[in-house]
């Protein structure tokens, strides 16, 4: 072991703390009205961000062969509490969606860990096997994947669960899969999601007003609307720091899917700029370890971590700048929200150990 990639903890660690003071600045009108305590979320996310940086430390310490020894098990126990939150009486229903363990006042969502469970066990198969068949090969993990698609749908949590599927398909594609075999899962995918649109009319609300907000503003094309209301304004330099006209109840619980709006109206294109700086050198780094890697396990692993952080960040803004329907997804590192926040340590946590092997 070497020293660790320090370029990427600083970073992270600037991200998170950025992220706290915009989940304050975001969250303070709401928290006040709804707890009387205008610092309630801050002082939530403080606790999970303590939690974050103690894992990032004991993680980076972990050899990474570890998760390759361990996957079935990782996997195993992702399973278990997928189909647990399920049940009634055991998971907790918020915003529509039965995906959540209540903990006291906090909530932990299995969906979260098991991204990242699927991750581990997807690359150890791709770095145990050689690619040669498609139906020997490949379908096992298309399998698994699609059961995990599946429980995740029930709760429902179509966001978490469309990250999940890109990120396994990422590492498929650089395994070196025929290309016949994306174009056919592609053509499924479709399908796949005129059945859920069909299925849950509410899919089709969210569509129409992605197309046009303004058939609905005050109904499914209110949060878009709010959320174009918030970046306009912006300019440069922004209305400045704690002077957002939307968090005042006209955007939805800003400090969660929609905090970039926020970022955009109080600190414009300099705000922008800052974190998607921030956020390319975090992409940048990961890739950059993932190449490093002589382990092929160490290369996918790094690989499917650094797409899943890169994918959701994406999927996140072109929700908020309204170029995809709302999907519920949070942007990392910066949205309120324990187990995103968690999750997204652990994996930095493990590209920190992966970086320490390298050369």
């Amino acid at each position: 072991m070497k020293k660790i990639d320090k370029t990427l903890l600083i970073t992270v660690i600037i991200l998170s703390l950025f992220g706290l003071l915009m989940i304050y600045s975001s969250s303070s009108v709401w928290a006040l009205y709804k707890f009387n305590d205008p610092y309630k979320y801050l002082k939530s996310q403080s606790i999970f961000l303590l939690i974050g940086y103690f894992l990032i430390y004991i993680i980076s310490k972990i050899p990474y062969q570890i998760y390759k020894q361990y996957s079935n098990k990782i996997l195993l126990i992702c399973l278990i509490l997928l189909i647990l939150v399920l049940i009634p009486g055991i998971g907790t229903i918020r915003n529509g969606s039965r995906s959540w363990f209540g903990i006291g006042p906090f909530g932990i969502q299995p969906s979260e860990f098991a991204k990242l469970g699927l991750i581990i066990f997807t690359s150890k198969y791709l770095s145990n096997n050689k690619i040669k068949d498609i139906k020997t090969s490949v379908l096992p993990i298309l399998l698994v994947v699609i059961l995990f698609f599946g429980l995740i749908m029930l709760q429902p949590d179509f966001g978490t669960g469309v990250i999940i599927v890109m990120s396994i398909i990422s590492l498929l594609f650089i395994s070196g899969v025929n290309m016949n075999f994306f174009v056919k899962i592609g053509v499924l995918g479709l399908i796949g999601i005129v059945v859920l649109v069909i299925i849950a009319p509410y899919r089709m609300e969210r569509i129409t007003s992605f197309l046009n907000p303004w058939s609905d503003p005050l109904g499914s094309g209110f949060q878009i609307i709010q959320s174009l209301y918030a970046i306009g304004p912006g300019g440069l330099l922004g209305m400045g720091l704690g002077n957002s006209i939307q968090k005042h109840f006209y955007l939805p619980e800003p400090q969660t899917d929609f905090i970039f709006s926020i970022i955009s109206e109080e600190l414009g294109f300099a705000g922008i700029l800052i974190v998607s700086t921030l956020f390319i050198i975090i992409i940048y780094r990961g890739i950059k370890i993932s190449l490093n890697s002589e382990d092929k396990f160490a290369k996918y692993l790094a690989f499917g971590i650094t797409f899943s952080i890169a994918f959701q960040t994406i999927l996140n803004l072109m929700v908020v700048v309204g170029l995809i329907p709302v999907t519920g997804v949070t942007l990392p590192f910066l949205s309120y929200g324990g187990s995103s926040l968690l999750i997204s340590m652990i994996e930095i946590g493990i590209l920190l150990n992966i970086s320490s092997y390298n050369r």
